[in-house]
């Protein structure tokens, strides 16, 4: 049976393998990967990858699922995914609430409409999916940057959709605190509105500042002091869930991810410690 996720995690990424073989850094509690950037691969690239599953937990975050998206889903895909997730015994897939095809790729993630139907949409489309990797499908929560047609806020949305397809929920606190600026709420009263029992594990990554209004996300930089603060304030307000580094450009040297990985650590510690009233 797979090991549950715990601690604080790294995406791993293929230009990473060097730095990180042929001993994974026993401070990363779990590692994460697209299984799409993996799938297709053999020689050393299936053998490093092969080294790295046998010393750690790991976990896995899609790229073209496309749950929200107007084309049918990938049935030969998912059947190539459940064979990756079985073969590496890999308990969780998750994915973004968004879409990246329609009538063909669309190489991002774009925003589904906050709309009752496109909810009911989505979740007949987790229930298949569900069924077809007999694993939990956790969904993201994205940073989008319109609204298209939009009836009900994000995090009604967020809501209905966890309620009516009964899955899980990846927190990325990132894409809270962006989404916040661009369009202008209460990060913290998004936070609080989610239901604690939904949330499996957490995001946190950089994003740039294009302007006083705008954050672009990114992954492309260090997390800065409000997004720490607002994971801290999940934590609190939810559960000390497992909590995962991003970091997709501008990769800075191993040690420079471990030190954020490590200040995961510390804040699940100190929040954890709060609640169980040590000094």
């Amino acid at each position: 049976m797979a090991v549950k996720l715990q601690g604080a995690g790294l995406g791993l990424r293929r230009e990473m393998l060097d730095d990180v073989l042929p001993v994974l850094p026993g401070n990363v509690d779990f590692w994460e990967v697209a299984p799409e950037n993996w799938i297709p691969l053999g020689g050393k690239y299936r053998e490093d990858f092969n080294r790295c599953v046998k010393q750690a937990v790991f976990t896995t975050h899609g790229l073209s699922l496309s749950i929200g998206g107007p084309d049918p889903l990938d049935h030969r895909f998912l059947q190539e995914l459940k064979h990756f997730l079985d073969r590496y015994n890999i308990e969780l897939y998750s994915e973004h609430l968004s879409y990246c095809s329609a009538e063909g790729h669309l190489y991002d993630l774009m925003p589904i409409p906050f709309t009752e139907e496109a909810v009911s949409y989505i979740a007949q489309r987790v229930k298949v999916v569900q069924d077809i990797l007999e694993r939990p499908l956790v969904l993201e929560n994205v940073s989008y940057y319109i609204a298209p047609n939009q009836q009900l806020t994000e995090l009604e949305f967020i809501n209905a959709v966890l309620s009516e397809a009964s899955c899980k929920m990846l927190l990325d606190v990132n894409n809270v605190y962006v989404n916040s600026i661009n369009h202008r709420y209460d990060p913290y009263a998004f936070i609080d509105g989610l239901p604690s029992e939904r949330i499996v594990y957490g995001h946190i990554a950089g994003h740039y500042e294009e302007a006083e209004d705008l954050r672009v996300d990114t992954h492309g930089s260090d997390v800065i002091k409000p997004v720490w603060d607002l994971l801290a304030h999940s934590y609190r307000k939810h559960h000390v869930f497992p909590t995962l580094l991003e970091r997709d450009f501008n990769i800075p040297a191993l040690e420079v991810l471990l030190d954020e990985v490590q200040r995961i650590k510390q804040i699940q510690q100190a929040v954890s410690a709060e609640q169980q009233g040590v000094a």
